[in-house]
């Protein structure tokens, strides 16, 4: 499975099966969270929250493939990924893309 954040995949004609996408709402443990939050009054990465959104990211993508899977796609173009916050220390990601076929 190729995957781009363009519209084209270069040496490829292709067909456009549909949209696809993948989405997951992660949280952090409430111990880590108030050590989390005592890390913003110095400043600094808060790397439990980095950690968090960087499964969240691989989550919603493992997704998104699976339902391209299921159209039989060789590829998903134009993705992207979008984030809101659910409530406090909880977050909502979302990765979509156009699944296509080769020709």
């Amino acid at each position: 499975m190729i995957l781009v954040n363009t519209d084209y995949i270069s040496g490829k004609e292709l067909e456009t099966l549909g949209l696809v996408k993948g989405s997951t709402i992660q949280t952090k443990i409430f111990v880590k969270d108030i050590t989390q939050s005592l890390k913003s009054l110095v400043g600094g990465e808060l790397k439990a929250y980095t950690e968090m959104m960087n499964d969240a990211r691989d989550l919603a993508t493992k997704r998104m493939v699976g339902d391209a899977e299921k159209l039989g796609a060789d590829g998903i173009v134009n993705i992207r990924y979008a984030t809101s916050a659910v409530m406090q220390s909880a977050a909502e990601v979302i990765a979509y893309g156009t699944a296509v076929k080769f020709r």
